[in-house]
């Protein structure tokens, strides 16, 4: 996956006492790796951005300081319905972005990286 030049410290600034959301990222990171070589990552004031030709998905943390984990954002053409959704907005017709809670190394599992792929394929096909 491409990174910028700071990514690394950019991302230590991003988790900055938060290191167990540090760790969830880091494992999420690398199953994104070995599925999207050719995206790329940017980090920035609210989110952790992942691009193909177009935002496909990103990562964030929770409103609350005191709520654990992150927050893996997605969008796809339809409307996900699964329990571990916990938005899903339509903020234009036929795209829907999903807000999905994970607060355990175990969350980030075949589903997850499935809606992933979905997700890279949707904004792959966009003009």
């Amino acid at each position: 996956m491409k990174t910028p030049e700071y990514y690394q410290s950019d991302i230590r600034m991003f988790f900055d006492g938060r290191p167990s959301e540090l760790l969830l990222y880091e494992a999420l990171f690398r199953r994104m790796e070995a599925d999207f070589p050719q995206a790329s990552v940017k980090v920035q004031k609210s989110q952790v951005s992942f691009y193909g030709r177009h935002l496909f998905a990103m990562v964030s943390l929770p409103k609350r300081k005191r709520d654990a984990g992150i927050l893996v954002s997605l969008g796809l053409p339809c409307r996900l319905e699964s329990p571990r959704v916990a938005v899903a907005v339509e903020p234009y017709p036929n795209r829907w972005t999903h807000h999905i809670p994970v607060t355990a190394e175990e969350q980030l599992d075949e589903e997850l990286l499935g809606w992933l792929r979905e997700a890279w394929a949707f904004s792959e096909q966009k003009r």
